[in-house]
């Protein structure tokens, strides 16, 4: 009889462990999805962003890139670059990057000529 618990509770382990397996995979492709689904929305929210009345410039003069940057504000006494972030999010390291090199005054406008 005890050789037929044991049998018993180690099928019984199996089956929760395959159970545990498939829920947790199930779980992390949710995850997935939810953070994909959140950057989709926070790209979109993005390009409307300028067209709200708390947008300290004027949004026709505002130019939309995506990456690494969401857009360029063009100013009459300045150029503007703008990131836009909702709730929690951070910068990215390329975004830092971007945030340093204009601190460090390492931005040029270059002229290119095709002929």
């Amino acid at each position: 009889m005890t050789v037929e618990i044991i049998i018993i509770l180690g099928l019984l382990v199996a089956i929760l462990l395959t159970l545990y397996l498939n829920l947790r995979q199930k779980y992390q492709v949710l995850q997935h999805s939810k953070k994909s689904q959140s950057s989709r929305y926070g790209k979109m929210t993005e390009q409307f962003l300028p067209f709200l009345d708390d947008y300290p410039y004027n949004p026709q003069n505002f130019r939309f890139l995506g990456t690494p940057i969401d857009g360029v504000q063009f100013e009459d006494d300045k150029v503007v670059l703008v990131e836009f972030k909702t709730a929690q999010s951070q910068l990215s390291s390329k975004q830092k990057n971007v945030r340093r090199l204009v601190e460090e005054g390492k931005v040029e406008f270059e002229e290119h000529r095709l002929e």
